[in-house]
């Protein structure tokens, strides 16, 4: 009878290369965040879960604090290439709302990242500032849609950094009392996205009438 144990999962990672090998390990990080809590997320526990030495964690990562920055910066990677993949065929005004429709998705199938970028779910951990600035790159790719918007004439002409910032934070809500469990019902979830998305966008479009300021 073989009983040659199954490869771990870091032997299976380390196989194709180092790229592999960190998303191995950040996820199986993020996996133990979600379901034991912080508490769970020590150098020790995240190499038992792949099958490697600790070494392996603080070569990669130097310290625990490297780890959850990793995970901070792997998250908003994973967001802008998930932004940056929506397509334009529809013109500059659908990309815009396709790109609102992919932060939901991004931030469903990654709840366990979408923690560690924006609610805490390490407490202490402050993102470093090079890892701030590589977060900025995802909010470019929704500031680049709202350019091309104003451009294009679909969106008044106007700043669109801030323009990209309230349809951000519109978003977000939505997604965040989303993930909170407000809305268990994925299609009730689904429709209150969808209307604070395109409500958000109406006091922007050139053919809305230009909203009073108090």
């Amino acid at each position: 009878m073989d009983r040659t144990a199954p490869p771990s999962p870091y032997q299976l990672a380390q196989r194709q290369g180092q790229d592999v090998l960190r998303r191995t390990l950040l996820d199986a990080a993020s996996r133990l965040l979600v379901t034991e809590g912080p508490q769970a997320l020590t150098m020790r526990r995240v190499a038992g879960a792949v099958g490697c030495s600790t070494t392996v964690l603080y070569t990669a990562f130097g310290s625990k604090d490297g780890l959850a920055d990793a995970l901070f910066r792997e998250g908003f990677e994973r967001l802008r290439r998930r932004l940056e993949a929506v397509a334009s065929g529809d013109g500059p005004l659908a990309r815009l709302g396709a790109l609102a429709h992919a932060y939901r998705e991004s931030a469903l199938e990654s709840r366990s990242y979408y923690g560690v970028m924006f609610q805490q779910a390490i407490p202490g951990y402050r993102p470093s500032a090079a890892s701030l600035a590589a977060a900025g790159a995802s909010l470019e790719v929704l500031t680049d849609a709202v350019r091309a918007c104003m451009e294009a004439g679909s969106l008044r002409a106007g700043d669109p950094r801030a323009v990209a910032e309230v349809l951000w934070a519109a978003v977000h809500g939505a997604v965040s009392l989303e993930l909170a469990g407000y809305f268990p019902d994925p299609e009730v979830a689904a429709e209150r996205f969808r209307t604070l998305a395109a409500a958000a966008a109406i006091p922007f479009l050139t053919d809305s009438p230009q909203p009073r300021r108090p």
